[in-house]
């Protein structure tokens, strides 16, 4: 097989895991993105980073040049403000780029609902995504599901951690909606075997595991599987902004995917239209067994914290940049010190004063913001686009070089970086923290705070350098 195939999406958690398998294909997979060097830092021998944002009509032409098949695994959902129209006006930039650029099918994985009941905002705007990648004329395969059962997954990780910290659960009316999760692996299968059938062109398709599940019974199914007992008590009367709050501040996602989310949950999501089960016969992966697989994964290659944001930070230039600068030499060699820096984070913590960036992270969570509830994909390991709790590294360089993007709720724009270099002595670290204020309540803001953050950054930097010396 040689056919060319562009991603569109392939740093979120179902790109992340598809484009290798099409990679082993044979495929010549190209990947749609706003920042080209965090798909080249996935590290996938033989796919090509290809600059485009679907927002932008005018970025898509090259990229879809010559391409015969498009994934779009695209959504806005989690980035705040309306994400409805942006998903509206990406899905349509694509259809009538494809169109333009003869593409021959784009194959879609949206969500189940039945319109009939009045679908959320989320799960309209997932179907709506549907029929406007289609509007120019480009046949669209576009495939249903509702939760997603693996490791990295969001869905999973909301029950699993509800699970995991919640003994005893207050639980809102959507408890007994009804779902049909599927496995990771089963919807790779649709997605990929999909190529090889041309009676899947134009078509639309429910995909599920076979096993329709309350959230509810799903909750205490894996319980079961975790080996934990839990309590549930219904209280119909905790409305979605609450029980988005409440999704927030047990579980890892930010209140800008919790509120849709939640919205979604008063949907039934279970398949009625089963013809691809004859057209692509699977043995489907029962909901015990795909959890037990997700959980048994320490560390997951793709995880839903590592999708690209769909809108760019401010600009900081012609602005003003406020910082703090630490530098510390150390006894040992450059690789060593850098081995420290980049384990920050996560389960390391922070060299200092960790109650106090827990503190920032429960804080940070009041107001909306990502807290530090993600940590880290890998404990070591680091990637352009990884989420470090409340951080994002933005540029990573192995070896000499970190820099991370503060994601929590502040008035401005934070960065954290970290380069090591080789001296007569061992290696020196520079440690450079830097905010870029909006307006008046940005200054104040540094201004209060910049006391506790000299004392912070200086210790932290003082700390790492005596981790290197101490391996």
């Amino acid at each position: 097989m040689n056919e060319k195939i562009l991603v569109a999406g392939a740093s979120g958690y179902v790109g992340g895991i598809l484009v290798p398998k099409l990679l082993q294909r044979g495929a010549q997979v190209s990947c749609l993105t706003r920042s080209p060097e965090k798909i080249n830092a996935r590290n996938w021998p033989g796919a090509k980073a290809v600059k485009g944002d679907v927002l932008n009509a005018g970025s898509l032409a090259e990229a879809l040049k010559g391409i015969q098949t498009a994934y779009y695994l695209v959504h806005a959902m989690g980035q705040g403000g309306d994400f409805e129209k942006r998903d509206a006006l990406s899905a349509a930039n694509f259809g009538r780029a494809a169109a333009d650029a003869g593409v021959e099918r784009i194959i879609y994985l949206g969500g189940l609902g039945q319109t009939e009941q009045g679908l959320s905002p989320h799960l309209s705007s997932r179907q709506e995504v549907g029929r406007l990648l289609g509007q120019a004329g480009v046949p669209v395969t576009e495939f249903r599901a509702s939760i997603i059962i693996g490791a990295g997954s969001a869905s999973f990780e909301i029950i699993r951690d509800l699970v995991s910290r919640l003994p005893v659960m207050v639980t809102p009316r959507w408890v007994q909606s009804r779902a049909e999760p599927i496995s990771i692996d089963d919807v790779i299968y649709y997605l990929t075997k999909c190529l090889d059938d041309k009676k899947t062109v134009g078509e639309t398709f429910e995909i599920g595991g076979g096993e329709q599940l309350t959230y509810g019974q799903m909750m205490e199914k894996v319980a079961q599987v975790m080996g934990k007992k839990i309590l549930m008590l219904r209280l119909p009367v905790l409305t979605p902004r609450l029980s988005s709050y409440w999704l927030h501040l047990v579980t890892t996602v930010p209140m800008s995917l919790a509120r849709p989310l939640v919205e979604g949950l008063r949907n039934d999501t279970v398949c009625h239209d089963l013809r691809i089960r004859d057209i692509l016969p699977l043995e489907l992966t029962p909901f015990k067994t795909a959890v037990e697989s997700a959980l048994g994964v320490e560390s997951s290659e793709s995880r839903w914290t590592e999708a690209e944001m769909t809108a760019a930070p401010p600009s900081l230039l012609n602005q003003s940049v406020l910082e703090n600068l630490q530098r510390w030499p150390c006894s040992t060699p450059p690789a060593r010190l850098f081995d420290a820096v980049k384990r920050i984070g996560g389960a390391t913590g922070w060299y200092y004063g960790n109650w106090v960036w827990r503190l920032r992270g429960a804080l940070d969570r009041l107001v909306g913001g990502p807290g530090m509830r993600r940590g880290r994909r890998h404990e070591s390991d680091l990637r352009i686009g990884d989420a470090v709790d409340f951080w994002r590294v933005v540029d990573y360089d192995p070896g000499s070089r970190l820099k991370l993007r503060a994601e929590m709720k502040l008035p401005g724009v934070a960065h954290l970086e970290f380069q090591t270099c080789e001296t007569e002595s061992g290696s020196m670290l520079e440690q450079r923290a830097t905010f870029v204020p909006h307006g008046l309540l940005g200054r104040l803001y540094w201004i209060l705070l910049n006391p506790l953050h000299f004392f912070i950054f200086r210790n932290m930097a003082r700390n790492i350098v005596r981790r290197a010396e101490d391996f």
